[in-house]
């Protein structure tokens, strides 16, 4: 029953209604693993195997049957001497006995034989989540305890799962006796096909009072799973096998595949029953959740574009009851693997099973995020309460009461898939702090005292801080959500960052460098003082750049290069030692000099004017015949940058 409900089950145009006659050859087994048939088939090549004959083609086939009918135990014996006979596997193979080593704890050598997997194929994102998370199972751990869990009370010892509660009743799928004289048999699990049924729930205590099949207009001799019923109790929509009004739908292989149904009620009967117009006899859809305000249809499938096995797709539904093209939600929650059974709460929360994603072994349930974009993140593994090294999936939760139900075939059940009942004592809380220490960009020196404001991605202000004594800074914000962060000090440039919090318990680090602020300038002010730029150095009589030189005037270079309308007039000055023509024409050369160097560094002619001046504009007292100091006449050997433009 397991695969069925995960769609890798494909219903044959023919019925098994009773064992098949046990054949001992191989061809016959292998007829039997063809028609889907893995229990009989697993009695054929066990019986080989057991004989002495064991070639790789006969341990993959029965490691597959075992894996499909997520008996993992059974899965792990014969993919380990798959694994001991040879090397040359394919990369699946590798990923199925590292599940199913799981399953039967031995995770240790499951996280090995990952490691083999990823470096067969570093592409599959199962492997690069398991390499980018080698510690998985802190988190797992750390989401674990929040939950009492229950059987709920409608188990039998048949498959029974995928429920949804709805105005005090609880709907299913379950394979127990249907009744019928001539019980069908699905030859993939031996179990009867599946239908829907439905119990009554006491108002206080939530316990099911007697089960009964659901609405003989929608239960037929084939499987029925997962019921999803909108707000008003007029629309049910439903998964079947392609089946209706008494016709199979096949694809190209005689293969009748799945199919999302709806069914409205009139009059008290339920009637219309249709398949969605986005379903296909060539793929199948499965396992419909709606959103909160009934606009969103989500589901699984292996349509066209589907990344994995099987993928978690939404569509549209509008106001007139029509149906938009379905939409694959993306490899933030879609693996190579398997993904199915979502449900969606009010909270922008979904639920979903996955083989793909870290896990305990089969199938876990895991939550993720639903951003505004439509993109999934901040998946989690909702810890072992709920999942075993087996299959657990078909979440659903109450996001007021916190109760809810789920199904699993792990250990201590009644039957091959069981139904519980749970109470969430405690909520998935992931706590974050972004914390760094802000230092000087050129220095390194830290810089105390600078404010550190943190925005959410809609640029909504959200908390403010202060760098202590020692440059450090502490914020608390929400795991898995981006920010922006601005950091302003006197004298310093504003800087904003963009900081990505992970969805783990912790902190994350974002150390924040500042650059000292540029001076302020206008036209006519001097932009050498900014730098405080006084003397551009010439070798004594001379006018060539000297390195010295260079230092300084990399520092305007790089000024008109941030502001290419900039202008400046270049003014080179004298003391007054030497005569006026001497002085005016060295000057003048300098002035010159350092507009060519200018030039010459990628700076347009035209932005450019220079002239020497002499001995003409001293800026004290001393003059020809003044006896002053060098420290004096040094003043008025300078230079001036002075903007003509901006």
């Amino acid at each position: 029953m397991k695969k069925w409900i995960f769609f890798t089950l494909a219903l044959i145009s023919f019925f098994s209604l009773s064992s098949l006659a046990q054949e001992k050859t191989i061809n016959t087994a292998d007829q039997k693993y063809d028609d889907f048939a893995y229990i009989d088939a697993i009695k054929q090549y066990e019986k080989v195997a057991n004989k002495g004959y064991a070639s790789p083609d006969v341990l993959k086939k029965l490691g597959n049957s075992y894996y499909n009918n997520s008996d993992f135990k059974g899965a792990a014996k014969w993919y380990a001497k798959l694994y001991a006979t040879t090397k040359n596997l394919e990369p699946e193979y590798y990923y199925r006995y590292a599940q199913s080593l799981k399953s039967i704890n031995q995770t240790e050598r499951a996280n090995q034989v990952l490691e083999e997997f990823y470096a067969l194929d570093k592409k599959d994102t199962r492997g690069k989540l398991f390499i980018e998370d080698e510690n998985y199972l802190n988190q797992i751990k750390a989401n674990s305890g929040r939950y009492t869990i229950e059987d709920a009370g409608i188990n039998s010892k048949y498959s029974d799962y995928g429920t949804f509660a709805y105005q005090n009743k609880i709907y299913f799928a379950s394979a127990r006796d249907t009744g019928n004289l001539v019980q069908r048999k699905h030859k993939w699990t031996e179990q009867h096909f599946t239908n829907l049924y439905v119990a009554d729930l006491d108002s206080i205590s939530k316990k099911p009072s007697t089960v009964h099949k659901f609405d003989k207009s929608i239960n037929t001799k084939f499987n029925e799973s997962s019921p999803v019923f909108t707000k008003d109790g007029q629309t049910v929509y439903f998964t079947r096998n392609n089946y209706l009004k008494g016709k199979k739908g096949k694809n190209a292989e005689k293969i009748t595949l799945i199919k999302i149904y709806k069914a409205t009620l009139e009059n008290g009967k339920w009637t219309n029953t249709t398949a969605l117009p986005f379903t296909s006899d060539t793929y199948s859809t499965a396992h419909p959740a709606l959103s909160p305000d009934e606009k969103t249809l989500y589901f699984a499938s292996d349509m066209p574009g589907t990344l994995g096995k099987s993928d978690i797709f939404k569509v549209s539904i509008d106001s007139n009851g029509e149906y938009g093209s379905p939409v694959n939600l993306g490899p933030e929650i879609n693996t190579e693997g398997r993904e199915s059974f979502p449900y969606v709460t009010n909270e922008n929360e979904i639920y979903f099973a996955s083989t793909g994603h870290p896990g305990l072994g089969g199938f876990d349930v895991f939550v993720g995020s639903l951003g505004t974009n439509g993109k999934v993140n901040n998946i989690q593994n909702i810890g072992n309460d709920i999942n075993s090294p087996n299959d657990d999936f078909a979440y659903t939760i109450d996001p007021v009461s916190r109760r809810g139900y789920y199904s699993s075939n792990k250990d201590g059940g009644q039957g091959s898939d069981d139904i519980y009942a749970f109470l969430e004592t405690r909520k998935l809380i992931c706590l974050q702090e972004l914390s760094g220490i802000v230092t000087d960009a050129k220095t390194g020196l830290i810089l105390p005292n600078t404010k550190i404001s943190l925005y959410d991605s809609k640029m909504v202000l959200k908390s403010t801080a202060i760098s202590d004594a020692l440059g450090a800074y502490n914020l608390k914000v929400n795991c898995g959500e981006t920010y922006k962060i601005t950091a302003e000090r006197t004298d310093y440039v504003t800087k904003e960052l963009t900081a990505s919090i992970l969805y783990i318990n912790g902190k994350t680090d974002l150390p924040i460098t500042l650059k000292k602020e540029r001076c302020k300038v206008l036209v006519g002010d001097d932009l050498g003082k900014c730098f405080n730029i006084k003397l551009i150095y010439f070798d004594l009589d001379k006018s060539d750049i000297t390195k010295a030189a260079i230092v300084d005037l990399e520092k305007i270079l790089f000024e008109m290069h941030e502001y290419p309308t900039m202008k400046l007039d270049i003014r080179s000055h004298t003391d007054s030692r030497a005569t006026n023509k001497y002085n005016e024409a060295l000057s003048d050369r300098r002035a010159k000099s350092i507009i060519s160097w200018l030039v010459q560094n990628g700076i347009n002619a035209d932005r450019l004017t220079g002239k020497g001046y002499g001995e003409t504009q001293l800026v004290n007292r001393c003059a020809d015949g003044v006896k002053c100091s060098e420290e004096e006449h040094l003043a008025n050997r300078r230079s001036e940058f002075i903007i003509t433009a901006l």
